[in-house]
């Protein structure tokens, strides 16, 4: 961590950049700088210029945007001067980038072991190969990943989330740069996986001396890693502190917004005289709202290896069950397995007391309508080819038998019931931001007019403003509607706001279950212990 005394590293100064043929500004008289081995937050919703900053260290900007003005120096180099094999050599050697997906980063037609070895070569033409290997096999053991040949001759479709991101990290690190920029690196993640990787960034930043622009959504996690916070609101820096400055006192509204969307897992602390300590393992129902939906001894496969292992839980109207785990649980496939996407080896799914057949196809119509999902990404779930009005009117006239206009007003209503105007009904999903279109798949659901509701890690990529608006939303239908709730997450914090009840799945069994305060207070197993003292909190 560093101290402040030591000269800048990065020095960013009056940077502004618009849109070509345009006097619109993207981002504005932004001045920032970073020292070595310190670690900036910068943060911000979505569209805020975070990220536009942060690229601009690479000399890098996207299509149809370009640096009007300002400075950007790293060390003695002027980067806005860099051009051709200069810049080349510069990114990857001086300034190196983490990207928020390491799926989408990784070479999948190549092993983890050619991808990182021609990365180093590509700066290091003088290094023999086996110079080159050994430096590799260093690098991985740095970021607690195995060094041996079997795994550099893995592919990335075979690692996990966690070792994908971490396998980019030891690609950023590995040549020695003096600035890594870190792109929303933890998005995605579990908190147990996100709490090693935060501390290996931390850990390599340290001890490498190496200064860190550290782009993020998430000010739990930036509480955790960062030395100090920039605060981005529609391409302008509205406030810039310390750690202790920004979470406790902070001074622009914009930033007091952002702070008070965050869910803290430590906010809802009940006392042992409040709530005793005991309660069945496998859970207990509250409230006084029929079971609408059931669980019982659920089994499933893929292929030859057992992802659930003798599930059972219900859901009573009007409330939500969060399902909690790390990746690889089971938490994905159980919900999918809820909604007849994928079918059980064992056990039942009920709905109102009638058991549902495994696959989707094979269930009435009714019951189709009657239990909906709504899928994580809103970026993929809807079909880029078809208007707002058409991603939701199918459902409307597959469910409800209404036609010509009814359906057109309808959709109306339904968009407004999600906080949309009705103009989106000409839109398409490419036009809308990641808050619209999640917003847009849950109007796509309630169309159906649904008893039970899915949701499978529907907030993980949408800003801490955003994501509060969505689970509002959630609330108010649970209230207005009755709806029962299964909601599937690795983010602790958010679902102690508003759950009544939780679930914890370790490696495809549930583990504990009960009422979310007594889980989160008083966890009786380890592995609850585990995930609640992982889960990052905003400085109190």
């Amino acid at each position: 961590m560093n101290t402040l005394a030591e000269p800048p590293v990065v020095e960013i100064s009056s940077l502004d950049i618009q849109v070509v043929n345009s006097s619109r500004s993207i981002v504005s008289d932004i001045s920032l700088n970073v020292t070595p081995g310190e670690i900036l937050g910068v943060v911000g919703e979505s569209g805020s210029g975070k990220t536009t900053v942060g690229l601009t260290l690479l000399s890098y900007t996207r299509r149809g945007a370009r640096v009007e003005g300002g400075g950007i120096r790293v060390g003695a180099t002027d980067v806005r001067s860099l051009r051709g094999e200069a810049l080349r050599k510069w990114r990857g050697a001086e300034v190196a980038y983490v990207p928020q997906d390491p799926s989408a980063a990784l070479n999948p037609r190549l092993t983890i072991g050619t991808q990182l070895v021609e990365g180093a070569r590509a700066h290091c033409e003088n290094e023999t190969i086996a110079d080159t290997r050994e430096r590799v096999r260093a690098m991985l053991e740095d970021v607690g990943l195995p060094s041996d040949p079997s795994f550099l001759e893995r592919y990335p479709f075979q690692l996990s989330g966690g070792q994908k991101q971490r396998v980019c990290i030891a690609a950023a690190f590995m040549l020695h740069p003096k600035v890594v920029v870190l792109d929303e690196p933890t998005t995605g993640l579990d908190v147990v996986t996100q709490t090693k990787v935060v501390a290996t960034i931390r850990r390599l930043c340290d001890e490498r001396r190496v200064a860190a622009f550290y782009v993020s959504h998430d000010l739990a996690v930036v509480a955790a890693i960062c030395d100090r916070v920039a605060v981005m609101e529609k391409g302008k820096l509205v406030e810039v502190g310390s750690m202790p400055q920004i979470f406790r006192s902070p001074t622009h509204p914009y930033t007091r917004m952002l702070i008070a969307a965050t869910p803290n897992i430590a906010a809802q602390r009940t006392s042992a005289t409040q709530l005793e300590h005991e309660g069945p393992a496998r859970g207990e129902t509250l409230g006084t709202g029929r079971v609408v939906f059931s669980v019982n001894d659920v089994s499933a496969e893929h292929g030859a290896n057992k992802v659930l292992n003798g599930v059972g839980f219900e859901v009573r109207t009007g409330e939500c069950l969060a399902l909690i785990g790390e990746s690889g649980s089971g938490k994905s496939t159980l919900s999918r397995t809820l909604v007849g996407l994928h079918a059980p080896s064992g056990g039942q799914v009920i709905l109102d007391g009638s058991v549902l057949a495994p696959y989707s196809r094979e269930r009435t119509r009714d019951q189709r309508r009657r239990v909906q999902y709504i899928f994580q990404s809103p970026f993929t779930a809807l079909n880029p080819r078809h208007s707002i009005e058409q991603a939701i009117s199918t459902p409307l006239q597959l469910f409800s038998g209404l036609k010509g206009s009814a359906v057109r007003e309808r959709v109306a209503s339904l968009l407004n019931t999600v906080a949309l105007p009705a103009r989106m009904m000409s839109h398409y999903p490419s036009e809308l931001s990641g808050g619209e279109r999640q917003r847009v798949a849950i109007a796509r659901a309630i169309a159906c007019d649904p008893d039970v509701l899915i949701c499978d890690e529907i907030t993980s990529a949408l800003d801490v403003s955003v994501q509060a608006s969505i689970i509002s939303l959630l609330q108010e239908l649970q209230r207005t509607r009755g709806l029962a709730m299964v909601f599937v997450t690795h983010n602790l914090a958010l679902v102690r706001s508003f759950a009544q009840r939780i679930a914890v799945l370790e490696k495809g069994r549930i583990v504990e279950c009960g009422c979310t305060d007594k889980v989160f207070d008083f966890p009786t197993h380890p592995y609850t212990r585990m995930l609640v003292e992982a889960t990052p909190e905003l400085i109190a």
